[in-house]
């Protein structure tokens, strides 16, 4: 399944491609995108079960690089 969420607080292109990268390589993702402009995640995980859980690491993810940045969800 695949679900996009705004990421609030985002303020770095740089930043954004490393969360990318770091979500992308998640057990259980398939995909991850993250579009800077539109302070946008896209993300496809194999197992519907697993999105929360999925969510909460990319979350720690994203605090590891902007400590401000929120995953509205």
């Amino acid at each position: 399944m695949r679900k996009t969420f705004e990421l609030e607080n985002l303020e770095c292109a740089h930043c954004a491609a490393q969360m990318e990268h770091d979500i992308a390589e998640l057990a259980g993702v398939n995909r991850c995108t993250i579009t800077f402009m539109t302070a946008r995640m896209s993300i496809s995980v194999a197992d519907d079960a697993d999105f929360d859980q999925v969510l909460d690491q990319a979350q720690a993810i994203i605090k590891s690089y902007e400590k401000d940045c929120e995953i509205v969800r």
